[in-house]
């Protein structure tokens, strides 16, 4: 099922009361999105998108390219990794962002978010804020990129 397809139909189900739940078809319809996208990584540095691009090549996706941009303003958003996708959706003519930010308010921890060019979210994880885990950065973007691809079904080949 084609992934445009696939969410058409789902909304028309939940409007007719008939959702019963995800389909397998559903799932492959994201994981094929993801496999034939052209994805970027918004960042002012490009430590995440090296990590990132490392577990994207575990699981045979293509890799996320560097957009480059600012996005500290996000982090005045109530939802700051949102807000930084949206950003990277708005400045870059990618299919996916890959965003990483706060979850909510300072001391929130952390959001890994896999959005569309639609700002639909596909898949995401979190992490508690870094004065819990006492982890790397790498370390973390890593669990959360690798975390995000399984929720969807994804397996390491």
């Amino acid at each position: 099922m084609a992934f445009e397809e696939s969410i058409r139909k789902a909304s028309i189900q939940s409007y007719e009361g008939t959702r019963k739940g995800d389909t397998i078809e559903e799932i492959e319809a994201i994981q094929n999105y993801i496999r034939n996208a052209k994805i970027v990584v918004p960042n002012k540095n490009g430590i995440k998108v090296e990590v990132i691009n490392e577990v994207l090549a575990k699981f045979n996706i293509p890799p996320a390219e560097y957009l480059q941009v600012n996005t500290n303003y996000a982090d005045f958003s109530r939802m700051p990794a949102i807000a930084k996708a949206m950003i990277a959706v708005d400045q870059s003519d990618a299919d996916l962002v890959i965003a990483r930010g706060r979850l909510g308010i300072p001391g929130s921890g952390s959001f890994l978010v896999f959005m569309d060019s639609k700002s639909r979210i596909l898949t995401a994880a979190t992490s508690p804020s870094h004065i819990i885990h006492n982890q790397p950065l790498e370390k973390t973007v890593y669990k959360e990129t690798l975390e995000a691809l399984k929720k969807v079904g994804f397996k390491e080949e």
